[in-house]
């Protein structure tokens, strides 16, 4: 059963039966939307979420680039890889570090 989450976005081909999944789940998603590259996805089910940005330096009037990097839920039906692009969107706590799940790729954006 696939359902529609808020975000523009084309729900995956592939099925699971995670609970922590935003399409096939209960897990509801809510908040902040990013785009990022995925850095990292050794962990089981886990992905490190990466983008960056330019922050102005008033003392030099000069701009520096800075990144975030968050981890984020990967769930069985999307299995996002190190170099993919993604959506992520924050969740409630799924555990200590992860508050963000994997909802779909760059390329499934509708806009």
């Amino acid at each position: 059963m696939k359902k529609y989450i808020g975000i523009p976005i084309k729900p995956p081909e592939r099925e699971c039966e995670d609970k922590k999944c935003p399409w096939h789940g209960t897990l509801s998603v809510r908040g902040r939307v990013f785009q990022g590259e995925v850095k990292s996805a050794k962990s089981r089910r886990t992905v490190i979420v990466e983008w960056g940005y330019h922050r102005f330096v008033k003392k030099y009037e000069r701009y520096e680039r800075r990144k975030t990097r968050v981890t984020a839920h990967n769930p069985r039906c999307i299995r996002a890889k190190e170099g993919d692009k993604v959506v992520i969107a924050e969740c409630r706590p799924l555990s200590k570090t992860k508050k963000f799940v994997v909802v779909g790729f760059q390329k499934d954006l509708e806009r």
